[in-house]
């Protein structure tokens, strides 16, 4: 005989109650997707200021800037570059996502590699890294901010 048949129907009650609340359950443990956003200017650090600080040789004209904290899905993204002489020579990123191993391996990989193509294209206009979509967009916005802190 089926566990399911009519001479039951109190386990056909409980076990459709159960798939219910299973459900139920499953639906309200989903998060909601948020498109990343750029952090306002009351929610920034002292340190996320973007102004320039200027390096000890001031003939050299060496400056450093660091850019606004952009906020994406994954985790903030901020980056501070050096200009010296008009050229952008090195590209560091401040704060990115690192909260879990999946996102340290994706940003061991991404990180370098955006910082190779801002240093190759002295602009923010940089290719976005496969699987690093989020961090990428961050990494941009956030370049592109420093850049126009520090004259570029």
């Amino acid at each position: 005989m089926h566990a399911l048949n009519k001479n039951r129907p109190l386990r056909r009650i409980v076990l459709a109650s159960a798939a219910t609340v299973s459900g139920m359950v499953l639906l309200l443990a989903l998060k909601p997707h948020t498109a990343p956003t750029l952090a306002s200017a009351s929610t920034r650090s002292p340190a996320a200021s973007s102004s320039p600080a200027h390096g000890s040789g001031s003939a050299s004209g060496t400056a450093t800037a660091t850019g606004d904290t952009v906020q994406t899905r994954w985790g903030p993204v901020q980056v501070r570059v050096t200009v010296r002489d008009g050229r952008l020579t090195d590209v560091t990123a401040v704060s990115y996502p690192q909260d879990n191993p999946r996102d340290q391996e994706i940003n061991s990989y991404a990180l370098p590699q955006l910082r190779r193509e801002a240093l190759a294209a002295q602009s923010a206009e940089i290719d976005t890294v496969s699987g690093a979509t989020y961090t990428s967009d961050g990494y941009r916005q956030s370049l592109q901010s420093a850049l126009d802190s520090a004259g570029l």
